[in-house]
């Protein structure tokens, strides 16, 4: 009972005794039978977290900052890359729920609401990343972009650009929705419109594509606003080969602020989400859900306009 207590962190020991205990478990190289504490309190210690894709740097700092708030508590994450694919999306929260995780975050989710909401049910907790869900589902971090972005598309317009392109990213991204409202809300106060709009994949060969796309329609923009970074960086090398001056000829503006946007050239303006803190913000909430301390429901983060070389 003595060497429990001690292992438990419970107390009930002397210094002498607890130092006696803990050398003799460091010489038989013990280790705490998590899965057999698990079955006695119905608990795995594990939680799940699902990105759509683990290849976008935003992503990693995400983890890194929920990794940290989850062992500081006892938990052991896991992590569940679903490349960019709903359906695949669906059986990582089926096989987690299997898992008999004590919790899941979903980052981004791109799931349509119906089918999402049938995946996270079943979970005994949950956050969502750039998603909302009913409170009795749910916990909810979001991050209000639809602000962020109108904002930057003033400052934009502020500068003289009236001819403004969007490329935007997966059309069940509901951060991506709120972006584009964003950027229209800020187009309409001064009686503009989008003069074009791509649709691509979130990544680098996505804003290639979508760049190229747009120089070959023959449209005059004199700024771009992309769904992301990665997005961005990928359109600013296409118009660096077809000759046009960025910021000269064509404003490029980003979402993210992943460390590749300060190592481009010119470094690009985007708009900074504190990645690890919402990590950090997600995982905390979810404890406090698993162990019925649902103190908050929905946490808003103010994203924050970064201007550099390409506006």
């Amino acid at each position: 009972m003595t060497a429990s207590r001690v292992m438990n962190g419970r107390g009930g020991a002397s210094e002498e005794t607890r130092a006696r205990v803990l050398a003799a478990a460091a010489s038989l190289a013990y280790r705490p039978n998590t899965f057999a504490k698990g079955l006695k309190g119905d608990r795995s210690y594990t939680i799940g977290i699902v990105v759509p894709d683990i290849g976008n740097p935003f992503f990693p700092e995400v983890i890194k900052g929920a990794e940290l708030a989850a062992r500081a508590r006892g938990f052991t994450l896991l992590t569940c890359n679903v490349v960019e694919d709903p359906e695949r999306e669906a059986e990582v929260l089926a096989t987690l729920l299997d898992r008999r995780v004590d919790g899941v975050i979903v980052c981004s989710a791109r799931l349509e609401d119906k089918r999402l909401q049938q995946a996270i049910e079943p979970h005994r907790a949950a956050v969502l990343i750039n998603r909302p869900m009913p409170r009795r589902v749910a916990g909810t971090i979001e991050i209000d972009f639809r602000t962020g972005l109108a904002e930057a598309t003033r400052r934009l317009i502020a500068r003289g650009r009236r001819r403004i392109a969007y490329i935007g990213g997966p059309p069940t991204s509901y951060s991506g929705r709120m972006r584009r409202a964003g950027i229209l809300d800020a187009l309409a106060e001064h009686g503009l419109e989008l003069v074009a709009e791509e649709a691509t994949t979130p990544d680098l060969e996505g804003g290639v594509d979508a760049a190229r796309r747009l120089a070959g329609s023959g449209t005059t923009v004199d700024a771009v606003i992309c769904y992301n970074d990665l997005i961005a960086i990928g359109a600013l090398s296409v118009l660096r080969d077809a000759g046009l001056a960025v910021p000269g000829d064509i404003a490029l503006l980003g979402c993210d602020d992943i460390l590749a946007a300060r190592l481009v050239n010119p470094p690009l303006s985007t708009i900074h989400v504190a990645k690890q803190d919402l990590g950090d913000a997600a995982m905390r909430m979810l404890i406090d859900r698993i162990e019925g301390r649902s103190l908050q429901h929905s946490i808003v983060i103010e994203p924050e306009l970064v201007e550099r070389g390409t506006t």
